[in-house]
């Protein structure tokens, strides 16, 4: 399947919709994502959620409105991303999904206005993308919300008083530390130092030992999955024996598995996603992400398969034109049950979404830490409770 052409299982979709009689409308939607370089990461798992939406809606009798998509490569580069948005609304596109990261989704801003058309992003978190377009929505929930999560949980539950925070010099990075920093000091907290970094810096021996030599209860990395990883195996190749608190930059199967066991013990944060949820809607994607592509899905590819579905939902029985598009996901996504959780927007185009923070156990998998920790506490009331039985069978 070659993926700069419109997606050939939008075929399905066309032929349902001749059999049964329904006008033959498509939805176009451009999907513009790192495929290659430094953010391929994020962006493959995006695009393989997107194309299993797509799949699945084109072979649901009971949706309207045949989808086809087309696929636009940004090599990691903001300024490329921009091109290729503007490639996409040329080529026909009534809306687009990308702006996987946040200098991407930045750059991209511009045309989004000039063209006056959606612009959905999956996963880009600054700030400073928060009513920066009438025209600009995302399913991620802004930095605000997660780091002052991970703010909150260092000072109240992981007992920290001290922290060096690590960040590299680009808008994810700076608008993750920009927000931990002044929440976590107003919980008490002490930052000793903010260290940052140049991006693309390969040797990060000596800033990982500058924070060290601080001697901090924590060190909270700000960068993207490459930069997190290189520094986590630095810390512990270092002794460093303190908490290490990262992003969601890190919740990625394949980033985990690089860094191997060195990962174990790293808190995250993220919105909730779980591959072994108990909702039927969840499981549905998990198994046929699975079956379609041979792993699990990340939180990366969940984001994309939802963004795809909220387009779809939004424009389902309207007219696929760009207003009709903004009108839906305006009036008509209404705590959406996406896989990510409930997806609803406010007047500035961000999701309503709450990030958890998530400890990366032994064995590499992703666990929610407050529901680890209220399953201790329960254990050791449990054991308490059984020992205060047998003294009392004893003392009887």
């Amino acid at each position: 399947m070659k993926r700069s052409n419109w997606l050939s299982l939008a075929v399905l979709g066309l032929l349902a919709a001749v059999l049964t009689g329904c006008p033959s409308k498509e939805f176009k939607v451009g999907v513009v994502v790192p495929a290659s370089g430094d953010a391929e990461i994020y962006g493959q798992a995006v695009q393989n959620g997107v194309e299993l939406a797509i799949e699945q809606l084109n072979a649901d009798a009971a949706y309207e409105t045949p989808i086809v998509a087309r696929f636009y490569d940004t090599g990691s580069d903001a300024t490329t991303a921009a091109e290729k948005l503007r490639e996409a609304y040329g080529d026909g596109a009534i809306a687009v999904i990308g702006g996987i990261t946040s200098g991407e989704a930045r750059e991209m801003l511009p045309v989004v206005d000039g063209g006056n058309k959606v612009l959905l992003s999956p996963s880009a978190s600054s700030p400073e993308l928060t009513g920066a377009s009438r025209n600009f929505y995302r399913i991620w929930p802004s930095d605000f919300t997660a780091a002052g999560k991970m703010a909150q949980a260092a000072a109240t539950g992981l007992g920290v008083k001290t922290m060096v925070i690590i960040a590299e010099e680009q808008p994810y990075a700076k608008g993750m530390q920009g927000v931990l920093a002044p929440a976590f000091e107003n919980l008490d907290g002490e930052v000793l130092e903010v260290i940052e970094f140049p991006p693309n810096t390969t040797d990060l021996d000596a800033l990982v030992e500058r924070g060290v030599s601080l001697n901090p209860d924590a060190i909270y990395l700000a960068a993207y999955a490459d930069g997190i990883g290189s520094m986590i195996l630095a810390l512990r190749s270092a002794g460093y024996t303190g908490k290490i608190l990262t992003t969601s930059a890190f919740a990625t199967s394949s980033a985990i598995a690089r860094v191997g066991e060195a990962a174990a013990g790293v808190y995250l944060t993220q919105t909730v996603f779980q591959t072994d949820s108990d909702f039927a809607h969840v499981q549905k994607f998990v198994n046929s992400y699975q079956e379609k592509f041979g792993e699990l899905p990340d939180i990366y590819a969940a984001h994309g398969y939802d963004a795809l579905m909220v387009l779809a939902e939004a424009v389902n029985g309207r007219a696929t034109l760009p207003a009709e598009v903004k009108d839906g996901l305006r009036d008509d996504i209404n705590e959406f049950p996406g896989v990510t959780g409930s997806i609803q927007f406010d007047d500035k185009g961000d999701v309503r979404k709450f990030p958890r923070v998530y400890i990366i156990t032994e064995d590499l998998a992703l666990v929610d830490y407050d529901e680890m920790a209220q399953r201790k506490r329960e254990e050791i009331r449990r054991k308490q409770e059984e020992l205060r039985r047998r003294l009392e069978q004893l003392g009887s």
